[in-house]
């Protein structure tokens, strides 16, 4: 008997161990795809991971956590130059904790925590994946038929843009008691999120029991970031009527095109070099000044000059592609922020101010 084929009895610590770790074989579809990121060295990892959106990101990732053991010979078969390097002996291990620190040397702390959140339910597509796919008015249709607090727990596990069109669809009073009721909503469990589940009909269900742990404030002020500004005003001020210093809290959180005057020379740069410069010039045509010179004084003077000429050629625009514009901007924004790469000063803290 070789031995490959030795029975595990043979290697009882060994097995204890692994005891939680299953045994993949042979490989097939996404699970080829984690074996590979597994066994790549780190500086590659972190390159592909930046190519990738954010669901191809957590559906990797969901396939590296639950990837389990992979005996040499499947390495081999996949990569026959990294078993050249490591060892025919080499074997990859993929496990939660193994993907999240890899997350971590990629993305920032939230970003991975909000990945690790979404494949730390059952494998596959959860029942909020699903409702992300649905149209925002087959949905809004659907929940406004439901009691206020179910209708708060489900928009508050979708994403906030999604979220936030859903908002738009109802009426003042019925968005008002979803946001209050989403403001003092405390953890969720099992149970709750399971009839919820055999309500919407759905297949799967993600392991929530553990909570939430997301202010919501935080979760609101997501969604209002997604409002288009006639939508955010609206909302905004009949919440400071019902409840002003929530919707303080709110604003506070909020991330909108104007707290772009809170990101350094350096930020602005990196904006420059990310946005569609015709989206850039449609939105500073409803910036203030201050925001246009910011832009302007971090660029050459030909660009310069240019992208003026640009927002003069657009002539008239409406309120709202401007708003449609300044959004998108703000989107790449946040997500260079999440990677630590726009640094956003929070001010009146002179223990922030930087000195030479």
């Amino acid at each position: 008997m070789s031995a490959d084929q030795a029975p595990a009895a043979q290697e009882p610590s060994e097995e204890k161990k692994e005891k939680t770790v299953k045994t993949v074989k042979p490989l097939k579809g996404m699970q080829k795809a984690a074996a590979f990121m597994l066994a790549l060295p780190e500086a590659h990892i972190q390159k592909i991971f930046t190519e990738l959106d954010e669901m191809e990101v957590v559906d990797l990732s969901q396939a590296m956590a639950t990837l389990g053991k992979v005996r040499a010979e499947n390495v081999e078969n996949l990569f026959v130059e990294f078993v050249e390097k490591s060892g025919s002996s080499a074997s990859l291990v993929g496990t939660l904790s193994s993907t999240e620190v890899l997350l971590g040397k990629v993305f920032s702390s939230n970003k991975v925590a909000s990945i690790m959140e979404e494949i730390s339910g059952p494998a596959g597509r959860t029942m909020w994946d699903k409702l992300n796919n649905v149209d925002e008015k087959s949905l809004a249709n659907y929940l406004k038929n439901e009691h206020p607090q179910t209708i708060a727990v489900v928009l508050s596990k979708i994403k906030p843009d999604h979220a936030a069109k859903i908002f738009a669809l109802f009426s003042d009073e019925l968005s008002l008691e979803i946001m209050s009721r989403t403001i003092h909503m405390e953890t969720v469990g099992r149970e709750i999120l399971g009839n919820i589940e055999q309500t919407l009909k759905s297949e799967f269900i993600a392991n929530f029991s553990r909570g939430d742990k997301k202010d919501p404030h935080e979760r609101l002020a997501e969604v209002f970031n997604f409002f288009d500004r006639p939508t955010e005003s609206r909302f905004m001020e009949r919440l400071e009527v019902n409840n002003k210093e929530s919707a303080e809290r709110i604003r506070a959180l909020m991330f909108t095109f104007n707290d772009i005057v809170k990101i350094d020379g350096g930020g602005i740069q990196t904006i420059l070099r990310i946005v569609d410069k015709s989206k850039l010039a449609l939105a500073l045509k409803g910036a203030n000044e201050e925001i246009k010179t910011l832009f302007f004084n971090n660029m050459s003077e030909r660009a310069a000059k240019l992208l003026k000429e640009d927002m003069e050629s657009l002539g008239m625009v409406r309120l709202r592609d401007v708003d449609e514009a300044q959004m998108e901007i703000v989107t790449a924004t946040k997500d260079e922020i999440d990677k630590g790469k726009i640094v956003v000063s929070q001010g009146g803290d002179d223990n922030d101010q930087l000195i030479g």
